[in-house]
């Protein structure tokens, strides 16, 4: 049945409430980003202002943002890659050979908050001097990002047929070999989309970063807090560097999504 006109005037008012909630702050952020400290502070000028890039010269000259911006994608791309990696075969053994408590680490894992081992984590790696360096922040960044590639990547396993691997162990194959020439090049998809949710959690982690990174290695989510005095913020900065942080991850979650969408969808749909 069609959906009565009163109805569908109540459903399209509630999705633009709803979109309009969701997006404010991020228009807010954006428009600030334009902004003077005297403007931002002055709401007569909420709507109307006269925009400058004065806030974005200082976040990309001055404060050396161009250095943060490699810092964030070299862990994020080395975080991501390395869980693949590791991750992948894994989550392989564990669907294909019924590994329950594995799993059951693993769903742990993904449970357990990080910050409660953000303290035993500075004490071992202050010990073995590695805290301030970039392998400490991909291997904590690997932390949240293994989990989910395994998790996602269990869950695609499981939707495939294994009909195809067992007639290529017939054929003479073994496991690795059904592995790398049968389920692997059909978990392509599946393979995307985690990749692609790690790389997008590992730019945005900020607590790690926080915590184990040096002057050296700090990425943008940490770099933000410069802009944060203890007897002033400097509001304008402050927004534009969390532009900066913040449109080219949405603009990727953007293009990506349907692939994201189908590649979460597809192990369901195999045989």
């Amino acid at each position: 049945m069609k959906p009565s006109k009163p109805y569908r005037v109540f459903r399209t008012s509630a999705l633009l409430v709803v979109v309009f909630g969701l997006m404010a702050p991020l228009l807010w952020m954006i428009a600030a980003s334009f902004k003077t400290n005297v403007d931002i502070y002055d709401t007569a000028k909420a709507f109307v202002f006269s925009p400058s890039l004065k806030n974005y010269e200082t976040v990309l000259q001055q404060a050396n943002y161009l250095e943060f911006i490699g810092n964030s994608l070299w862990v994020a791309f080395a975080a991501t890659t390395l869980s693949l990696l590791l991750g992948v075969p894994a989550a392989y053994s564990m669907s294909r050979f019924n590994m329950k408590k594995s799993a059951l680490v693993v769903l742990m894992a993904r449970v357990i908050p990080g910050v409660s081992l953000l303290v035993p984590w500075y004490y071992v790696f202050s010990n073995l001097k590695l805290v301030g360096g970039f392998s400490v922040l991909i291997l904590s960044h690997m932390f949240v990002s293994l989990p989910l590639i395994v998790y996602i990547m269990m869950g695609y396993f499981d939707g495939l047929p294994t009909e195809l691997e067992e007639a290529a162990l017939v054929d003479g194959l073994t496991h690795i070999g059904a592995f790398r020439r049968i389920t692997l090049p059909l978990s392509v998809p599946g393979v995307a989309t985690a990749g692609i949710l790690s790389f997008i959690f590992s730019w945005n982690n900020f607590m790690f970063a926080l915590v184990l990174s040096g002057s050296d290695t700090k990425t943008l989510p940490v770099a933000i807090f410069d802009f944060v005095g203890y007897a002033s913020i400097d509001w304008g900065g402050l927004m534009a560097a969390a532009t900066v942080v913040t449109l080219p991850i949405m603009l990727i979650a953007l293009f990506v999504q349907k692939y994201v969408v189908s590649g979460l969808t597809a192990g369901a749909t195999k045989g």
